[in-house]
């Protein structure tokens, strides 16, 4: 299943302009099997704080602690449709950077494969916005969970 994932990511790349084989897909490294937990959000901006939450703990060695510099590499805007299951039903790149397209395909990718929080009290499909804070080394931050720009 991981070389089908790695397979998909690296047509994504190709399909998207990526520059070198060096570029690298930035979130390829979850830190394991995570156990699918449970949203008990009454609204969608809660339940965005809690998918937030969810990324943070899958690629915690990927998040930049602190505050971000005032240059990053990439803004990735996302607006993601999640079903009764917790899963990404779809994926929509409203915003993405024209100079690193690697990063937005890394990021829809990253999305696309997660086991975000099953929604407890909302019913339906819920749909929210993210913004992916992104350096050069491939570190981020979340938007709803961000500490700020120097």
């Amino acid at each position: 299943m991981k070389r089908f994932v790695d397979l998909v990511a690296a047509c994504l790349l190709l399909g998207h302009g990526a520059a070198a084989a060096g570029d690298g897909i930035y979130f390829s490294d979850p830190n394991g099997a995570v156990t699918q937990k449970v949203s008990m959000a009454a609204d969608t901006r809660a339940y965005r704080m809690d998918a937030a939450r969810h990324f943070y703990d899958e690629y915690r060695s990927r998040i930049f602690r602190g505050r971000l510099p005032p240059l990053i590499h990439a803004v990735v805007v996302v607006e993601t449709t999640v079903d009764e299951n917790g899963r990404a039903s779809r994926v929509d790149l409203v915003r993405g950077p024209s100079h690193a397209p690697d990063v937005s395909a890394a990021v829809i990718q990253a999305i696309r494969r997660a086991q975000l929080p099953k929604p407890q009290r909302l019913t339906g499909t819920i749909r929210f916005t993210e913004i992916w804070l992104v350096t050069k080394d491939g570190r981020f931050q979340l938007d709803a969970l961000t500490e700020g720009q120097n």
